[in-house]
Formats: structure tokens, sequence, C-alpha cells
């Protein structure tokens, strides 16, 4: 039988969104190559590698996903794009100035002080910058852990007004968390550790207004989630980030688990206190 469908009514496609405009300031013949070169092994150019190449093996980072960038007074270090996390070389880092991003009208417009030949700038850039300068972080990672998007998938299943948050309490491995960006100390074994969820956008740079949005309802959280994506998480410094992404995976896996066997993530319990000389 025929189709009684036409190819002149067919819906055009819909538009490519506007790709970032890419502005190089070189101010000399080698690309300013010297911002990525260092023997100090704390150099943002040789951490941000050996960190990706961690959390390859973990699984955050497979397929080239995923990146992570570092904060350097002004500067900032970003993974690129399309590289394979693992076999990252400081020679592959993308370098900014954070001072001179805030001029641009723009936020796809981006003035690169130093961009690797052949290279091609991460979608998670202005995520990235969100999270250092409206947050003051010193290194934000994105991962694209399974867990994490399980968790989102499971609260997505709990239907609406319900998934918007992910909530649990009376574990350990919450004081892995601070209370709060200026705020004293860290969370406690009693205290809900609250990660907000924000749904996915087909093309990562769109995700920058709603992670800011979160940001803003959120004023305490060190981490938001994208459904069906991964997770952004930020800290004051690398270790402070790197320990909250860890804690955070922890605990994803952990939430998993315990829906799997009909446990709550949040629950009331009778603090122990302690016992006198």
């Amino acid at each position: 039988m025929a189709s009684s469908c036409s190819c002149n009514t067919a819906s055009a496609p819909a538009p490519a969104p506007v790709p970032a405009t890419i502005t190089t300031n070189n101010n000399n013949d080698s690309n300013n190559d010297h911002l990525v070169q260092s023997d100090d092994p704390n150099h943002p150019a040789n951490l941000i590698p050996s960190l990706c190449a961690k959390f390859w093996t973990l699984g955050w980072v497979t397929g080239t996903g995923g990146g992570a960038s570092i904060r350097d007074n002004d500067l900032v270090y970003i993974a690129p794009s399309g590289v394979q996390k693992e076999l990252m070389r400081p020679s592959d880092m993308y370098v900014l100035s954070l001072e001179a991003q805030r001029g641009l009208a723009d936020r796809r417009q981006r003035v690169y002080l130093r961009s690797p030949p052949g290279g091609r700038p991460s979608q998670c850039t202005p995520l990235f910058l969100a999270a250092f300068t409206r947050r003051g972080a010193g290194c934000c990672i994105h991962t694209h852990s399974q867990w994490a998007v399980l968790v989102t998938l499971l609260l997505e299943a709990e239907g609406p007004g319900r998934d918007r948050e992910f909530r649990i309490n009376n574990i350990e491995q919450i004081k892995g968390f601070g209370r709060g960006p200026g705020k004293a100390g860290n969370l406690g074994y009693h205290d809900t550790l609250v990660i907000p969820v924000i749904e996915n956008t087909a093309h990562e740079e769109d995700l920058t207004e709603y992670l800011e949005e979160a940001m803003e309802k959120y004023p305490d959280t060190y981490a938001v989630l994208v459904r069906r994506h991964g997770v952004y998480v930020w800290g004051e410094n690398v270790h402070k980030a790197k320990t909250q992404c860890e804690s955070l995976d922890y605990l994803f896996q952990l939430a998993v688990e315990m829906k799997r066997l009909n446990l709550p993530w949040v629950t009331e319990i009778e603090e122990v206190k302690p016992r006198g000389p």
C-alpha cells in the first residue's frame, strides 16, 4: 500500500544551536604554550589529565564524556572536548582569563589565552565558569557516572513534585560535604544532604541557565544532578571538589542499592549520645 505521507509536508529540522564564538588571544608565536608547561605535578595543566585518568578508571569520563576545570586565581584551565580523558596531555588544555569573560555580552562568546592546535573547546565551559564566578570555586568536576544517572531515573519514577531533589541522611559518608560556601565545618551524620536535579538539554551549553538557577535556589549545594546525564560537583580547591565528588558517587551507588532493597533514603533515627567518663 502506498504511504499517505508526502515528502513535501515533512517538517523542517530544528535549527542547530549557535556554536560558541572562540576568540583566541595569542601574544606570541607559541600560542602561549608556557601556560601549560610545568614540572610541578600540581600545576593545573598536569593535574587535570592526572585526575581525568583516575576518573576514567571509575567509569566517570568514558567515551570522551565528562571533564574537569581548575581555577588558578584569574586563569582557568579546562579539559578539551572529544579527547579520550585517560590519554589527555597538558598540551591538550585550554586556558582563559576569568576576568576577560566578564565583559562579553554573549555567554557563548569566549576569549581563550591558549588553545591547543586542532582542539575543540568543551561545551561544559560555561557551566564550569558558573561554579567559579557564582560560588568562588577553585575546581569543578563533571562526570557521567552511571550511579548519578540511575539516581535521577529513580527520582523521575517518583513522579512530578518528588523528582527535583536527591535527599539522604543518617549515612556516615555525608560528612564528606561542607555546610555551604562561606560556612565553617562539614555536614554531620544526622544532617540531610540535598542535591538539586535539573532536566537535561540536547546541547550541554544550554544547561548553564538551569544550573545557575539551581545554584540560586540551593545556595549551600556543592553539586547539581542533570537528569539522564550526570552530575556537576565543585569545591573551594581540587582536594575538596574531588572529596565531594567521590563521596557523592558513593552515596549515589548506596542509594541505588537501598532502593533495590526497599530501604528509605531519609530516615528518623534516635541520636546515640556519648557515654560519660
